[in-house]
């Protein structure tokens, strides 16, 4: 079995700030709620690898992990997949977003296979991830139309 997600938001904002917010790994650490670090540790090309880290969980655990992301601003689609997996045998994400009535459709979609060591399985996974997602994407819409409302309004 493996996991698989496939979530989306639309952003009344223009195509250019939602690409350029949401593509700033450095920035990370504001636009979502859950990372506590977001470090750049090589970029190669458009590529860029780096490390995330979550908050301290409930047992004060900080989980983290090394991805690498590669955007592709022509087809506004972003592939990205974990370098060290952790519980995970794989993650890949996809990103892509297209312009739609009322803005910025931004989709994010997430295959993964848990570890049998992980502490939950591909199922329970699949349900964390939509969940979180939900409310990262909702994070992300709020605060790239803020952006676009000091930008119009300046």
């Amino acid at each position: 079995m493996s996991g698989h997600t496939d979530n989306s938001i639309v952003i009344d904002a223009p195509m250019d700030l939602v690409w350029d917010m949401t593509n700033d790994v450095e920035s990370w650490t504001t636009l979502f709620s859950e990372y506590s670090v977001a470090e750049i540790i090589e970029r190669r090309g458009e590529s860029v690898r780096f490390r995330l880290a979550l908050h301290p969980d409930e047992n004060g655990k900080v989980w983290d992990w090394v991805s690498e992301r590669t955007p592709d601003p022509v087809s506004r689609t972003v592939r990205s997949a974990r370098v060290e997996t952790g519980v995970f045998k794989y993650m890949a994400l996809f990103w892509e977003y297209t312009e739609v009535e009322g803005g910025v459709r931004m989709r994010w979609v997430q295959d993964f296979e848990m570890k049998p060591i992980a502490p939950i399985n591909d199922e329970q996974m699949t349900a964390r991830l939509n969940t979180n997602t939900a409310v990262q994407l909702q994070l992300i819409k709020e605060k790239v139309e803020a952006a676009a409302a000091l930008k119009l309004a300046s």
